[in-house]
């Protein structure tokens, strides 16, 4: 008989830890984006985290340093000893989605990291910009800011 047949499928607890992607939470077009990935997360292999927020920020074995989470998206790895930025968090979460499973082995060919990163960064840094805007008043309320 053939062993793979015989092994039940392997299933997360619902309880088992999961990656934190940090971003955001003032950003308009990172909430967006969150919103997406958390749709396209069917696994629930992720939670979603405002890094503003810093009372529920989790607890890590590596420091968050929050000037570099208001410049890139972080993601904690679900045993807290590892932090991504950036593309190569980008990467992390692409490899956790069935539909990015597919373009994660591009993602690795040479260059592809330098030059996604590169486009990663000028996104990051005109975020508030990429929000569509008329007459100075953005079509997309921003929420408000907790005090």
């Amino acid at each position: 008989m053939n062993a793979t047949l015989e092994t039940p499928p392997r299933q997360i607890a619902a309880d088992a830890p999961k990656g934190i992607v940090l971003f955001d939470g003032d950003c308009e077009f990172c909430r967006r984006s969150v919103a997406i990935l958390a749709r396209l997360d069917w696994f629930r292999r992720m939670d979603f985290q405002n890094f503003r927020d810093k009372e529920h920020l989790p607890e890590s074995f590596v420091s968050l340093d929050e000037s570099r989470m208001n410049e890139e998206m972080h993601v904690l790895t679900p045993n807290r000893r590892e932090l991504f930025a950036g593309f190569a968090a980008f990467r992390w979460i692409a490899a956790r989605l069935p539909l990015g499973w597919m373009a994660v082995p591009l993602m690795y060919v040479p260059g592809v990291p330098r030059l996604g990163q590169r486009i990663y960064l000028w996104i990051a840094k005109n975020r508030m910009k990429l929000v569509p805007c008329r007459d100075g008043q953005c079509e997309i309320p921003m929420r408000p800011k907790k005090k």
